[in-house]
């Protein structure tokens, strides 16, 4: 395994990390869940992601009782959780977004759901135009001072946004947010390469970024159609379905002849080729068996074997989407 500081932080985070998003509490259950931890640990992953709305809680349920059941030493980990959505179908108003008291009692869930005393992170999982900044940056500020949070960050937030909050706890000697969870992918790269650049120097942001497969679209099962028990032929998974249109398919068409062409399977190419990226601090990897987990680990053997030239011919077929999210 390969570490790196979280942006401008003293954090060392796994290069790759493991969240429960779209599996656990859903999908996977306990005995499944406590493998899929245990391998991402026997591996050197350190960082477990997770979020209030992730099966409504249940996510972050099953996640601390497996962390607790494996007796992992908790110095040895990190945890985050993330608030804005809920933990309940049709929250009520003070059960969502990034009040004070929403972002409070939603840390004060997490805690009880992971079997922590802290978290290591913290995000505000999506902006909220109804709350000042300034309310976010004291509200986390105040819980880093509590001992409830070590670190605070963003997800998919605007950069000036971001700025914004970066700027405010500057002037007033308050805790920053030290890193964003954006998506990025080989068909989703604008955010991170170009809204984003100016905070890396600036202000030492640091990424944990997430769907590194485009939620499965890079892993090549989609090229000949949807199989019927895959996630895009879920109800709810529509707005995949968008990301298929004619010059897409046939951009994931020519990476997958190139992944077979470099004798390597698509998945791991396209989470080894995120890392190129020196401002991706963690990769999260999402699993449903350990066969799933044991190929994305793959990725980090793909990253130190690849030459330029081969990454080159990856580049390549994408080319064509320039201009879109790529």
């Amino acid at each position: 395994m390969l570490y790196r500081r979280l942006g401008a932080s003293g954090l060392p985070l796994s290069v790759l990390s493991f969240g429960a998003w779209a599996t656990f509490g859903v999908h996977v259950g306990r005995g499944v869940a406590r493998e899929l931890v245990a391998m991402a640990w026997d591996h050197g992953i350190n960082f477990f992601d997770n979020a209030e709305t992730y099966a409504n809680g249940e996510g972050e349920r099953v996640m601390g009782d497996v962390l607790a059941d494996l007796r992992l030493p908790r110095d040895g980990w990190c945890v985050s959780s993330k608030a804005y959505f809920g933990a309940v179908d049709a929250p009520r108003p003070t059960q969502r977004g990034l009040s004070r008291k929403h972002l409070r009692d939603a840390c004060d869930a997490a805690l009880r759901r992971l079997r922590v005393d802290y978290l290591d992170l913290y995000f505000c999982h999506r902006p909220d135009p109804e709350v000042p900044v300034e309310e976010i940056v004291t509200t986390m500020d105040l819980l880093v001072r509590q001992g409830k949070v070590l670190y605070w960050g963003t997800s998919e937030w605007p950069a000036e946004r971001i700025a914004e909050a970066c700027a405010l706890a500057r002037a007033h000697g308050l805790q920053a947010p030290v890193a964003e969870q954006p998506q990025y992918n080989l068909l989703e790269r604008r955010r991170v390469e170009a809204e984003y650049a100016p905070l890396y120097a600036q202000y030492g942001l640091g990424t944990t970024i997430f769907s590194p497969l485009a939620s499965g679209l890079l892993t090549g099962k989609y090229n000949a159609g949807v199989p019927a028990d895959s996630r895009l032929g879920r109800e709810g998974y529509t707005w995949l379905q968008r990301n298929l249109d004619a010059a897409r398919r046939q951009a994931l068409q020519r990476f997958a002849a190139v992944a077979g062409e470099l004798g390597v399977a698509p998945a791991p190419l396209a989470i080894a080729w995120c890392l190129r990226n020196p401002h991706v601090s963690s990769v999260l990897l999402g699993a449903s068996t350990p066969e799933q987990l044991a190929q994305n680990l793959h990725a980090l053997q793909v990253h130190a074997q690849l030459d330029e030239a081969a990454w080159e011919r990856v580049e390549a077929c994408f080319a064509p989407l320039s201009g879109e999210g790529a």
